[in-house]
């Protein structure tokens, strides 16, 4: 049962006079440095029990967790409830096109990046322009249902040939301009109220496979890594959030894909190639990426220098093996968090219809 595995001192938790429905916590804690997924559209009794003790930091939906409004809503709720902390954050990869796990009828469709590339080949600012007012209508409806992070945009730069699990979730293939919409996008989230995560570091542009099935490999030079991958999350280095990719790079560590990889880590992501010192998750434990047990990759991710774990399926057995294998968070994981935190205030007022209205006439479509 739980109470054998859970070896970690009892967190400290955040002040429970917070305003509810805040994700602004009084005091920073050192939750479990994991996000979990849930099984359906309402939690169990298991999963509360287990959530309650594992005490992660978050929680992460997926399509098989949202089916109307309100549902997400009180699923939301109950999630925070089962940990205890009405700012728990709640993650969702909703980037627009094919990655939306709220979908029509009940949620609009948005585009895919790709449009806003293809918009700002033609005039930089219109493509600017729309990639913000995207994302705030993003925010606006993830924050009506409680959702905090987004897990988007996506930085990759694709080149020709690739595999198109990135394709046209990619911007396009200039560096400086996935920089700029990007940019746009995380402004327009964080506007809304919501965090960005910015994915998939070092850059997953130039994978031939699906890490989602198998492990990519990248045969590059450093130096077109440096020029054209790495670009667009250097120029992001600011931001609040990032995803590092299940991607060997060759020519910096050929043993380890980027996210339990120490010298990717190191060396680029934190290191001078980047410079990025947000708050890391790892894609995905259960991608087909990664080998070995749930535990040790868990584990493997933590050692190489990531803050959070991210395991998504919402299998049992497999956030068990997890939770064992990830202890609080590290004080440097406590002080990225927080500055997360601080970096994203309330919404700003925002006219919904008008919003709708200026995308639709700058990308010319029916309105979303």
């Amino acid at each position: 049962m739980w109470g054998v595995w859970l070896s970690v001192p009892d967190p400290v938790l955040p002040n429970a006079h917070h305003r509810p429905g805040s994700h602004r916590a009084a005091h920073p804690a050192a939750h479990r440095a994991v996000v979990f997924g849930a099984a359906g559209t309402a939690l169990t009794a298991e999963e509360r029990a287990f959530f309650r003790d594992a005490d992660p930091l978050g929680f992460i939906l997926f399509r098989r967790n949202c089916d109307t409004p309100d549902q997400v809503r009180a699923l939301v709720d109950s999630l925070r409830e089962a940990v205890g902390r009405a700012d728990a954050p709640v993650l969702i990869d909703q980037e627009g096109g094919r990655v939306a796990r709220m979908r029509p009828p009940h949620w609009p469709a948005f585009p895919p990046m790709r449009a806003f590339g293809d918009l700002a080949a033609r005039d930089a600012a219109a493509g600017r322009e729309a990639a913000r007012i995207n994302a705030r209508l993003l925010a606006l409806m993830l924050a009506d249902c409680g959702v905090s992070v987004d897990c988007a945009p996506v930085c990759d730069v694709p080149v020709e040939g690739a595999h198109d699990i990135i394709g046209d979730r990619a911007f396009c293939g200039d560096p400086a301009r996935v920089a700029d919409l990007a940019r746009a996008t995380c402004e327009g989230l964080m506007a809304g109220g919501v965090l960005p995560v910015v994915k998939h570091m070092p850059g997953h542009g130039r994978a031939f496979a699906d890490s989602h099935a198998e492990l990519p490999v990248v045969d590059a030079p450093r130096a077109a890594l440096e020029e054209t991958d790495f670009a667009p999350f250097r120029a992001l280095a600011d931001m609040p959030l990032g995803m590092v990719a299940h991607v060997v790079l060759k020519a910096i560590d050929p043993d380890a894909p980027a996210s339990t990889s120490p010298i990717v880590v190191r060396d680029v992501v934190r290191g001078a190639p980047i410079g990025f010192d947000g708050l890391l998750f790892s894609d995905d434990l259960s991608m087909g990426a990664l080998a070995g047990g749930m535990r040790s990759r868990a584990e493997a991710v933590l050692a190489a220098g990531l803050d959070i774990v991210l395991h998504c399926n919402g299998v049992m057995e497999e956030m068990v093996a997890v939770a064992e294998g990830v202890p609080a968070m590290s004080g440097e994981a406590v002080r990225r968090w927080a500055k997360a935190e601080a970096m994203c205030g309330p919404a700003q007022p925002a006219d919904a219809a008008a919003l709708r209205a200026r995308l639709a006439d700058l990308l010319g479509t029916p309105q979303v």
